[in-house]
């Protein structure tokens, strides 16, 4: 039940299949069953993220199930090829299925005879489900080339393809949750926004004459500027939460789930200045000028200045520790898994064929990309922010262009898209559980895109060169305006205006941002590939950043061997997540990112009224001209 109650909130239509799935095996195949390196890795660390998933999302529940689970099974007209195959187990009694042509296929599998198009095969394949399960266990009706299947919510079912044609929506009784820590988030950003007197509105201007460079005082304490400490952060944000993550959103609530990652955004700024000003406020520099901070220090230092020490530091350590999983899901698998299914999918037909030595051999890829990773964390927060300030840039320059030509292109869809999203927000055409699943799944993919109220940017803001936390603070706003009221709303009015959204039989991430794209530009995937490297590229390398100085909080300081295993085991998990399917890297990343916010928030509540009293002292003296520009400085400072 509870499995089924997070497939109605986190499963997409129809995502099973498509791209990341392998082909069936070959009539010629017929032995033992074999798997390859992709399939191990699937069958052994899925069941594990799977049930971390399960866990952090354990849904309140608002609407009970029916007594009826529903489900469909999509048989595509142009993807079906022979030796597709569909097992079906109900009640333990299982029949694999195998799309044929010629009469040849393994003797274990039951023939279904392929027709002209998807239609044909759908009817012969459901004519055979029921012949060979009943009417009592099963129940079918169909509709073109989609047939609907019914059972009991009680009944141990499973349809599982193995198939490039085949496309499966989980079965789903109804029961709708709200996931608490979704609401968490929602509860908090709000209240932030309220306690600081919408800063992340009345703050916007001062944060770009920060971030110009305005106040930059290279003698300040500090390792990076403040124009470094927001690429960096950017850089763990705009990745392909915004690519990948909206077509997710969209594929699954519908346009109607970007008008609240949106909000979410808008109401996130507060969060994002308020944990990035402590970040800073009760970050520690050690003898070598190496700058340790974030939610591990503000958790346990300030609320130990509130006589909550045992308090703060059971939130620290829980903290760290979720922080550390948020590195390898969100930053590690999550990132090489999306750019891996690019490069597979597009990349390495063009250059090397359709066969090559490549093809099926996602870890290939994973691999050079962990070499590539591992050649830049190496050298610490200061080679990190090199990098990210010329990538950011770049990579969002690239990708922002590519969105306003195909914008300006259907300017005249503009409007109607607009429109979609705000009749799709309160009358939902998704299948995500109608308005309440939408809502959260523009929530979670807002909070796995912009990470505010989670903490982790406070990790790079603290790094900042500045004795003012308030003025961090005030930078790391624009990061949620950045990352999700611009970068995200315009991947969704591309995928929205092309139609794109409507296309089931490619929900699958990344591929439904490229169709997109690719439906103005069919060369644009080529490039959205080399777009997709460099977000992920930044974003692994940031998190890597945030998990590495999670870890030494743990170790009580930076001890050479154990941070070497750290960085080894950062770098395979790469290998492993180019592997594994998209649905259980995206669950154990969202659960871990938005576990992080749970302790996070706690002392985010316990220490507002300090940032509060920080923040009203801070805009008098902006206003008093007490904080000098730099041209004041210089006209204040007598010439050495």
């Amino acid at each position: 039940m509870l499995k089924r109650l997070i497939s109605a909130l986190a499963v997409p239509m129809l995502l099973m299949g498509g791209s990341t799935v392998a082909k069936a095996q070959s009539t010629a195949q017929c032995g033992p069953t074999t798997y390859t390196v992709a399939e191990k890795i699937n069958r052994f660390v899925s069941p594990v993220t799977d049930a971390v998933s399960d866990f952090i999302f354990y849904p309140i529940p608002l609407k009970g199930g029916s007594d009826i689970a529903r489900g469909a099974i999509r048989v595509s007209d142009t993807r079906l090829v022979e030796g597709d195959v569909l097992s079906v187990s109900i009640n333990g009694t299982s029949i694999i299925y195998e799309m044929d042509r010629d009469g040849v296929v393994c003797p274990s599998h039951t023939p279904v005879q392929m027709g002209v198009d998807g239609t044909e095969t759908a009817a012969t394949l459901d004519a055979h489900m029921q012949r060979d399960f009943g009417a009592t266990a099963l129940q079918t009706s169909r509709e073109d080339n989609v047939i609907k299947v019914a059972v009991s919510s009680k009944t141990d079912a499973d349809f599982t393809p193995k198939a490039a044609g085949i496309f499966i929506k989980a079965l789903d009784d109804g029961a709708l949750g709200l996931p608490f820590i979704v609401l968490w988030l929602l509860i908090g950003a709000i209240y932030f926004t309220l306690k600081m007197r919408f800063i992340n509105f009345r703050g916007f201007a001062q944060s770009l004459r920060i971030v110009s460079g305005k106040y930059d005082n290279p003698k300040d304490p500090g390792e990076v500027t403040h124009f470094q400490a927001l690429t960096a952060a950017l850089s763990g944000t705009v990745g392909l939460g915004n690519i990948a993550g909206v077509a997710i959103a969209i594929s699954i609530g519908g346009p109607g789930a970007t008008f609240w990652m949106i909000m979410a955004g808008l109401f996130g700024m507060a969060s994002k200045f308020t944990e990035c000003t402590l970040g800073l406020k009760y970050r520690k520099i050690d003898e070598n000028g190496v700058v340790s901070g974030g939610p591990m220090y503000y958790l346990s230092e300030g609320l130990k200045q509130r006589g909550l020490g045992g308090l703060g530091r059971v939130l620290a350590i829980v903290f760290a520790i979720l922080c550390i999983g948020g590195a390898f899901g969100a930053g590690n698998m999550f990132q090489v898994n999306q750019s891996t299914q690019q490069f597979m999918d597009v990349m390495v037909p063009a250059l090397f064929g359709e066969n090559s030595f490549l093809s099926g051999k996602p870890w290939i890829i994973g691999g050079l990309y962990a070499v590539a990773v591992g050649m830049v964390i190496i050298g610490g927060i200061r080679s990190i922010t090199r990098v990210t300030e010329r990538l950011v840039p770049m990579m969002g320059i690239l990708y922002v262009s590519a969105a306003l030509v195909i914008l300006g292109m259907n300017a005249g869809h503009i409007p109607a898209a607009f429109s979609a999203i705000m009749h799709g927000a309160f009358a939902p055409m998704g299948i995500a559980g109608g308005f309440i699943g939408v809502l959260v799944q523009g929530l979670r993919r807002a909070a796995f895109s912009n990470e505010a109220g989670v903490g982790s940017a406070a990790i790079a803001h603290s790094a900042a060169k500045t004795k003012e936390p308030v003025s961090e603070g005030l930078v790391a706003l624009l990061e949620p305006f950045v990352d999700t009221v611009v970068v995200c709303t315009m991947t969704a009015l591309v995928i929205i205006i092309t139609d794109m959204h409507l296309e089931a039989e490619i929900s699958d991430g990344i591929a439904l941002t490229s169709a997109a794209f690719a439906s103005a530009f069919n060369w644009f995937p080529y490039v959205l590939s080399l777009a997709v490297l460099l977000f992920a590229f930044s974003t692994s390398i940031t998190w890597y950043y945030y998990g590495e100085r999670a870890f030494v909080y743990l170790l009580g300081g930076d001890k050479q061997m154990p941070l070497t295993v750290f960085k080894v085991t950062f770098l395979g998990v790469l290998i492993i997540g180019s592997s594994m399917k998209l649905t259980s890297v995206m669950d154990f990343a969202d659960a871990m990112i938005l576990g992080m916010a749970l302790p996070n928030m706690i002392g985010l509540y316990l220490l507002s009224g300090e940032v509060k009293r920080m923040l009203d002292d801070y805009l008098a003296r902006i206003r008093s001209g007490a904080i000098q520009t730099n041209a004041d400085r210089e006209q204040t400072q007598p010439a050495e």
